[in-house]
């Protein structure tokens, strides 16, 4: 298995902040934000680390180098940002057929439990498991996905960015999938408005091919960074 770090967007929304560094290359708390993703990635059942960088692609590739913490870390550039599907194609031959643990490089945890996403993948069988927080807001769904599953946790439908999320889980880009997901990109529709095709789409046409998707409770706290306030916000799950 390896770990496929995403980290190729420019984060437009961060306005002058990204104007002269890569998104995920803002600090959190004393530290660039990739760095969290990385070490996410330092489990027994991850071989390598792949980065698909883009945007100011040097400055990711100059400070980390190819090896992080005695894991082998390797890039792939994604030369247009067409958004997280087009970002994963792009690393596909990268993966070289292995299953993976997704992560975005501008997310943090509080207290992540990526052992307990790997492990559900490895032990039930799953074709992919998704990591998701609970909120007390569920508005902040609206920003990522929601999701439908049932006790075991076996997930029926998911919904990027929902209007009226259906209960207090929020989705978030940790994802442990096998392999075969790619084959399941043709197919995938684009977003009606952003004209992208977005990774709760992808699981999702997995899981009308009857291929069984479990979500994971991930960690206490959570932010995506993709504006002034959830940088705030991320520095201040630590305090």
């Amino acid at each position: 298995m390896k770990a496929l770090i995403l980290a190729g967007g420019r984060g437009k929304r961060l306005n002058e902040i990204t104007r002269s560094q890569n998104k995920c290359m803002v600090e959190v708390n004393g530290r660039n934000a990739i760095t969290y993703s990385l070490e996410y990635a330092l489990r027994d059942d991850i071989d390598d680390i792949v980065i698909v960088v883009g945007y100011r692609a040097e400055e990711i590739i100059n400070r980390f180098g190819t090896d992080f913490r005695g894991k082998k870390i390797s890039y792939v550039i994604q030369w247009e940002q067409k958004g997280l599907v087009h970002a994963m194609e792009c690393a596909r031959e990268a993966l070289g057929g292995d299953d993976f643990l997704l992560l975005l490089g501008d997310e943090v945890f509080l207290e992540p439990r990526h052992d307990d996403l790997l492990g559900v993948f490895r032990q039930l069988g799953t074709y992919a498991a998704c990591g998701m927080i609970p909120v007390e807001d569920t508005s902040l769904i609206s920003k990522t996905y929601a999701a439908l599953f049932d006790a075991d946790g076996v997930v029926h439908r998911l919904i990027e960015k929902p209007a009226h999320p259906m209960n207090e889980m929020m989705g978030t880009g940790s994802c442990v999938l096998s392999n075969g997901i790619f084959d399941y990109i043709d197919v995938t529709p684009l977003h009606h408005l952003r004209k992208e095709k977005e990774l709760p789409d992808l699981i999702q046409c997995a899981i009308d091919d009857g291929k069984t998707v479990r979500m994971v409770e991930l960690g206490q706290d959570y932010v995506n960074i993709n504006m002034r306030e959830d940088l705030h916000m991320a520095s201040k799950i630590f305090d």
